[in-house]
């Protein structure tokens, strides 16, 4: 089966070569795959280095937002756009690993006879600074509490799910911070699965942790009202028996 691999890049120029060829290199030998590199809006030259890996690499596509819409939107474009029903997500600054693509996508097979599921990523032995570890542990533990979303590491942007899964969910500003919880409100199974995770090489970061928290405390109000609102009503399509 296909797999679409969409990445969302925002001035991430000194990423982009080395994580196309990480991605060719994990995936080659393992699935038929496309990749999707969102570009929203970059400032830098991210645009025109990807143009030059469109012309060694066939499996990339390159989509351009005309104006800077966030993380959501440009996964949002990239999913919608793409042509296989298995989605793979990661983030652009090479800190997911593409190696561990293949293990998930086992994961997501696995268990999909279960029913819908995402596969979760978890940065374990997260390598990023002390403060950015303390926020998000903060911020997961919060989380976890408000919405019970079983999910160690929902900031981790290593996951695979269903096109039809992600297209069913809510769409909003940020909603990326929330995908376990919202594929769970579906009846969805969230299924964590240990990942690596490596310093940022090159750039900095385009979110700053105090918006992100600002931000992330109106979304959380959001997504619990969704939540507690939220209806499964356990249908089973009846059959006629032929009586004796």
């Amino acid at each position: 089966m296909k797999l679409s691999v969409v990445v969302p890049v925002h001035n991430e120029i000194d990423n982009i070569k080395p994580l196309i060829a990480e991605i060719v290199h994990a995936l080659d030998d393992q699935h038929d795959y496309e990749m999707i590199f969102v570009n929203d809006a970059s400032t830098d030259h991210t645009l025109y280095q990807l143009k030059k890996m469109m012309q060694r690499y066939p499996h990339l596509r390159v989509l351009t937002h005309s104006i800077c819409c966030g993380q959501s939107t440009a996964l949002s474009t990239g999913i919608k756009a793409a042509s296989s029903p298995v989605i793979a997500t990661l983030d652009g600054d090479g800190q997911n690993d593409p190696k561990d693509i293949p293990e998930l996508v086992k994961a997501f097979f696995a268990h999909q006879a279960e029913g819908e599921v995402i596969i979760a990523g978890y940065r374990k032995n997260r390598q990023d600074t002390k403060w950015k570890k303390i926020s998000s542990k903060i911020a997961n533990t919060v989380r976890k509490t408000i919405l019970n979303d079983d999910t160690l590491d929902t900031g981790c942007a290593l996951k695979i799910f269903s096109k039809d899964l992600f297209l069913s969910l809510p769409y909003f500003d940020h909603m990326h911070r929330f995908l376990p919880a919202l594929a769970k409100r579906t009846g969805a199974k969230v299924i964590s699965v240990d990942v690596n995770h490596r310093p940022r090489a090159h750039g900095t970061s385009s979110y700053g942790t105090i918006d992100r928290l600002k931000a992330g405390l109106v979304d959380l109000a959001g997504v619990y009202w969704l939540m507690k609102r939220a209806k499964s009503p356990g249908v089973t399509e009846e059959t006629i028996q032929n009586e004796q």
